[in-house]
């Protein structure tokens, strides 16, 4: 059975400059083309080669033709932001829309997989961590898809949902419902930065050796989420987004072998604030708990290694920067910041809710990820953090000290400690099994 192709979106910009390398046929006309190109949005249109068009979609005449895109923007909204030129396999299409052209790339499944693997992490990780971020990969994607034919709203769902009273706003965003394609190639999906990074033969080793290989519980493919380091303990799927639960996204030990199914008795329970506090200022044993910087090495690209600290971290704010942090990114103004008070955690002692206290105004936010984006000019590493207040005066402090754990939202996979696993001998099927557990791995095609 053949796998499925799908619609990758890459980038949005006014204009757009790329580069053919191989032979290339515009569809319409039939031209083949060869070399630099571009093509501008002027009014709603395209315009490429003199003519106007609402849409060009390019094949490539032979297999290993590629093409180029100048200065992708990658890690939107983070704190590792930045533009590098990207290869890519497959067709390209571009689409008018408003005032800018959204390119997109039509790839097989598989091969936009090898380089998913490639971007997330090293290619040259461990195998068996590379097959079970393949499996995990797979299974998210197709996850998603059948989300979206199953979707009464055909694709235009909004991408986040939202409850919000005088008093609170609870948000959550999860992967938009694209009208235009199926992923987007950045973070907010899965990284996808071409086949420049595809060159090690273990990425593709591990793609072709799970060819067509899903999780599934209950014969349904899984919502497989990851992220880079749980902080000792993962969080389940309704704490961070839609109040659903899911069975195989729940709260994991992520110790030693015998610790691999749901938590360990010597887990404190991490929605109590005296617990979460003394578990986030401790710094117990994980698989995730390591400084080995071949294994990170694995995981983190050259930007994300700019990243020191992510398994216990300390961001600090003067009184006036955090007053006018959470003024700037919440369109409130709370005045000078007396308190920040967790009123709910999850499992992974992530905050749910958060109250907010100022000299003008108390307000709540929530869920996980408007915490993080409140709180910080792109994303603070997690919502599993305790604040210390250093007073100037009885009532306002002048500074706050977040001590931390963990990074990302801590559903699911976390990548490093699949990877320290990956290097203590574990085999894919045991690290699946460990951060997905009453999940069964079948063949889809």
């Amino acid at each position: 059975m053949e796998a499925p192709v799908i619609n990758v979106g890459i980038m949005s910009e006014k204009a757009v400059s790329f580069v053919f390398n191989g032979e290339y046929v515009h569809t319409e006309s039939g031209d083949f083309l060869t070399g630099e190109q571009r093509a501008i949005n002027v009014n709603g249109n395209i315009v490429y080669n003199g003519k106007l068009s609402r849409e060009l979609f390019f094949e490539p005449a032979a297999k290993e033709a590629c093409f180029d895109l100048n200065a992708v923007t990658i890690g939107v909204d983070f704190h590792w932001q930045r533009r590098e030129d990207q290869r890519f396999r497959g067709a390209l299409n571009l689409v008018a829309r408003d005032n800018a052209i959204v390119v997109i790339n039509q790839i097989d499944i598989e091969e936009y997989l090898t380089s998913v693997i490639s971007s997330e992490m090293s290619a040259t990780a461990s195998a068996e961590f590379l097959k079970a971020h393949a499996v995990i990969s797979r299974s998210w994607l197709l996850a998603q898809l059948a989300k979206n034919q199953s979707s009464p709203t055909n694709g235009e769902a909004s991408s986040l949902s939202m409850r919000r009273t005088a008093d609170e706003l609870v948000r959550w965003y999860d992967r938009e419902d694209h009208d235009m394609f199926d992923v987007c190639a950045d973070d907010h999906c899965q990284r996808y930065q071409g086949v420049a990074r595809t060159s090690a033969s273990l990425a593709a080793q591990a793609i072709a050796q799970t060819r067509g290989e899903v999780a599934t519980y209950g014969g349904t493919i899984c919502d497989t989420r990851f992220y880079k380091c749980c902080g000792g303990v993962t969080e389940t799927f309704e704490h961070v987004w839609e109040p659903t639960p899911h069975p195989y996204l729940a709260a994991v030990r992520d110790g030693r072998a015998g610790q691999t199914s749901g938590l360990a008795l010597d887990t404190p329970d991490l929605t109590l604030e005296t617990e979460a506090e003394a578990w986030i200022r401790a710094w117990p044993k994980a698989f995730c708990h390591t400084r080995d910087r071949d294994i990170l090495g694995q995981v983190l690209t050259d930007y994300d290694r700019e990243t020191s600290d992510f398994y216990r971290w300390k961001v600090t704010y003067t009184q006036e920067k955090l007053a006018e942090l959470i003024k700037r990114k919440s369109g409130i103004d709370f005045g000078a910041i007396t308190d920040l008070i967790p009123l709910k955690r999850g499992t992974s002692g992530r905050i749910e809710r958060l109250q907010i206290r100022g000299s003008k105004r108390i307000y709540t936010i929530g869920k996980e990820l408007e915490i993080r984006r409140t709180l910080s000019e792109s994303h603070l590493y997690s919502s599993a953090f305790v604040v210390d207040k250093e007073e100037v005066c009885r009532s306002i402090p002048g500074r706050f000290v977040f001590t931390g754990a963990g990074w990302g939202h801590g559903v699911g996979l976390c990548q490093i400690g699949a990877a320290v696993m990956g290097a203590q001998g574990y085999d894919y099927k045991q690290i699946l099994a460990h951060y997905f557990p009453h999940t069964s791995l079948e063949k889809r095609y």
